[in-house]
C-alpha cells in the first residue's frame, strides 16, 4: 500500500465530521482517572484505546445514536458496572455494547477479480530452487541472529468480521479472566467507532488474497513452543530437499535441537487429566524471560490483561509431532496423549458445557476436541473453544506415534481417533470448513494445507492400519472436498505468497496433478523480493484470535517456512521423486 493512501485515509480521520458522543466522550469521565472499583479496567482504557498515539484519530469520530440521552445512559450505567461491581452480570453489561455492535459492516476478503491466466508453462525447477535456498537461508540466518526463530503479533481494532453482538455476548459471558472480559468489552466497544468512521480505512486498508498481511509498525515479537515445532517441520523439509550446503545442513540440525528442546523442556508443565492422573503437556507461552518479549511490550501485554497463559492441545500436538519427527528420545513422547485429549473431547449430552465460547457454533461439536487445557492451578484465564484445525493436529501426532501409543490395541485410544474423524467428516459434508466462522484461530485455506499435512501422514500408515482407523473412507471423501475448495476457489482468484503457499502444501500432500500447481507457483515466483530488507516474502497472517479483538500473528519467517514447505513438495512432485 503507497503513502498516498494512507496519507489521505489520516487525513479524512482527523478532519471528519463528529456526528455524535465519541469514545473518549463516553469513556473518559468513568475511566480516565478512575480510583475506585476494578483497576484493571481503566489501566486497560488508557493503554490500550486512551493512548496518545490513538486519540487523535478517534476524537472526531461519534455515534449519532448516543446523542440520545437514554442510550447514552445505558452505555454509561454498564461501563459503571464493569468497573465497579465485584461480580457484574456481564450479559447485561455487554448488552449495550453488542446492540452497537451489531450497526457495523464487516465482511471476510472476496479477492477478485479473477488474475489474468496463468503463463501456460509452470516456473521451472531451477526457479523453485533458487526461493527454497532463499527461505532456508532465511530461517537459518534469523536463528544465528536472534537465538530463536522470532514470530510476530498486531492488533487490528476494526475486530474480526464473524464477531457480532451475539458472539461478543457469548465471549463476554464465557471468558473466566477478569482481565480478559474488561478487554473484550472495551476493544469491541471501540470496534464500533472505528468501522462507523474514515479511521477505518487507516486501520484496516485492503490488501490482495486471503491472508491478511501484517503491516508494520506495530508488531510484538515473541517466541513459543507452537512456532518452534512449526520451524522444525520447516527446516527438516530444507534439510530432505538436498538444496541446503552441508554448512546450512550442520546448522539446521542443530537449531531443531534447540528448538525440540524448547519445546519439550523449556515450554513443559504438569497438568492433571480429567481422570486424576498427570501429564506432561506444552505451555503456549511459557514464563518470561523465554517469550522473548521486548520489556516494554512484557509490561503492555501484563497491563492489557494477557498476564497468565495455559497449555493448549495444539501446542501439544504440534511439539510431540516435531519432535517425533525430528527423532527425539524425549519420554515425553512416550506418553499416550490420546487418554489425556479424551478428557477434553466433547461427547453429546454429557460435557457440552466443556466448550464456554461456542462463537464457531455453526459447526457440530461432538467428537471434535477443546483447546485450552486446566493448569495444575485449575486456571483457564481465556475460557475454552474449539477449533477444526486443531484437531487434524491431534490426529497427525496420533498416526506419527501410532505404534508407541498402542492405539490400534487399546479400544478407547482408538475411538477418541475414529470421533475426531467423524467430526471431521462432518465437517467436510456440510462445506463448513470452507467458512471462516467455523474456524477460531485460522484461515478456510490454512485448514486445507494442515489436512494435507495430517492426509500425509495417514497415507504413510501400513495398509492395514489405515483400514482400522479409516473403515468408511472419510479421508478420501474429505480429500476430494479440499482439493474442490483449492482448485476452484482459492485459486480461482488473486491470491498473495501466502496463499499460494497453503495451496501448494494442500495440493502436495493431497497428490493433486502437478498441472494444477501452476497458478500457486507463479504467484510465489513473481512475490519473490517482496518482503525487502526482512527477508523473501513479506509478514502475513498465519493465526489469530478473535477475541478480546482480532490479533494477527505471522511474520516474514512464517511466510518462508510455509513457501520453503510448499516449493519442496511441488518440486518433489514435479520430479516424480517420493518422501523419505
Amino acid at each position: 500500500m503507497h503513502f498516498g493512501y494512507f496519507a489521505g485515509a489520516a487525513c479524512r480521520a482527523l478532519t471528519a465530521r463528529k456526528d455524535g458522543p465519541s469514545l473518549y466522550d463516553v469513556c473518559d469521565p468513568l475511566l480516565s482517572k478512575a480510583s475506585g472499583g476494578d483497576p484493571h479496567l481503566a489501566k486497560f482504557y488508557r493503554t490500550a484505546l486512551g493512548n496518545p498515539a490513538l486519540r487523535p484519530l478517534l476524537r472526531r469520530t461519534g455515534l449519532v445514536e448516543l446523542r440520545d440521552e437514554k442510550r447514552l445512559r445505558a452505555l454509561c450505567d454498564a461501563l459503571t458496572c464493569a468497573r465497579d461491581q465485584a461480580a457484574p452480570d456481564w450479559a447485561a453489561v455487554g448488552a449495550p455494547v453488542a446492540t452497537l455492535l451489531d450497526t457495523i459492516e464487516l465482511s471476510h476478503p472476496r479477492p477478485g477479480p479473477a488474475p489474468a491466466p496463468a503463463p501456460g508453462r509452470a516456473p521451472g525447477v531451477a526457479e523453485i530452487e533458487k526461493v527454497i535456498r532463499a527461505c532456508g537461508a532465511h530461517l537459518l540466518r534469523s536463528f544465528g541472529k536472534n537465538g530463536f526463530i522470532p514470530t510476530y503479533a498486531a492488533f487490528n481494532l476494526l475486530g474480526d468480521p464473524d464477531l457480532r453482538g451475539r458472539e461478543f455476548l457469548m465471549a463476554l459471558t464465557g471468558l473466566n479472566s477478569r482481565g480478559y472480559k474488561n478487554s473484550t468489552l472495551l476493544f469491541n466497544l471501540a470496534r464500533v467507532f472505528i468501522a462507523r468512521s474514515p479511521v477505518r480505512d487507516l486501520i484496516n486498508p485492503p490488501w490482495k488474497g486471503i491472508a491478511e498481511p501484517m503491516w508494520e509498525p506495530v508488531q510484538i515479537r515473541h517466541r513459543s513452543a507452537y512456532y518452534d515445532a512449526f520451524f522444525t517441520e520447516a527446516l527438516l523439509s530444507f534439510v530432505e530437499t538436498g538444496l541446503a550446503s552441508p554448512g546450512e545442513t550442520t546448522a539446521a540440525r542443530g537449531a531443531m535441537t534447540e528448538m525440540v528442546e524448547f519445546c519439550l523442556t523449556t515450554s513443559r508443565e504438569e497438568v492433571r487429566a480429567q481422570d486424576g492422573s498427570t501429564f506432561n503437556v506444552v505451555t503456549a507461552l511459557a514464563p518470561l524471560p523465554h517469550p522473548r518479549f521486548s520489556r516494554f511490550f512484557a509490561q503492555i501485554k501484563q497491563d492489557l490483561g494477557f498476564g497468565v497463559y495455559v497449555p493448549d492441545c495444539d501446542t501439544t500436538a504440534c511439539s510431540v509431532s516435531a519432535a517425533t519427527q525430528a527423532g527425539s528420545d524425549d519420554p515425553m513422547l512416550d506418553q499416550p496423549l490420546l487418554d489425556f485429549y479424551a478428557g477434553y473431547q466433547v461427547r453429546g449430552g454429557a460435557n457440552e458445557q466443556l466448550v464456554t465460547v461456542p462463537i464457531n457454533d455453526n459447526i457440530d461439536y461432538e467428537g471434535g476436541v477443546a483447546t485450552w487445557i486446566d493448569s495444575l492451578a485449575g486456571e483457564r484465564p481465556f475460557g475454552n473453544d474449539l477449533d477444526p484445525t486443531l484437531n487434524l493436529d491431534i490426529l497427525e501426532v496420533s498416526f506419527r506415534n501410532l505404534g508407541r501409543w498402542k492405539v490400534l490395541e487399546t479400544p478407547s485410544r482408538l475411538d477418541t481417533v475414529h470421533r475426531i474423524i467423524s467430526f471431521q467428516k462432518r465437517l467436510a459434508a456440510s462445506g463448513a470448513f470452507a467458512d471462516p466462522r467455523s474456524h477460531i484461530y485460522y484461515l478456510p485455506e490454512l485448514y486445507c494445507a494442515y489436512f494435507g499435512r495430517c492426509y500425509a501422514a495417514f497415507l504413510a500408515l501400513p495398509q492395514a492400519a489405515k483400514a482400522a482407523i479409516d473403515p468408511d473412507g472419510a479421508f478420501d471423501f474429505i480429500r476430494s472436498r479440499v482439493l474442490a475448495y483449492v482448485q476452484t476457489e482459492l485459486m480461482a482468484c488473486e491470491m498473495n505468497a501466502f496463499d499460494a503457499a497453503l495451496a501448494l502444501i494442500a495440493l502436495g500432500h493431497l497428490g493433486a496433478d502437478v498441472a494444477t500447481f501452476t497458478p500457486a507457483l507463479h504467484c510465489i515466483i513473481t512475490s519473490f523480493g517482496e518482503g525487502g530488507r526482512h527477508g523473501p516474502f513479506g509478514a502475513y497472517e498465519w493465526n489469530k484470535m478473535k477475541t478480546p479483538t482480532r490479533i494477527l500473528v505471522g511474520g516474514p519467517e512464517v511466510t518462508s517456512a510455509f513457501v520453503l514447505m510448499g516449493l519442496a513438495l511441488a518440486r518433489r512432485a514435479m520430479m516424480g521423486t517420493r518422501p523419505r
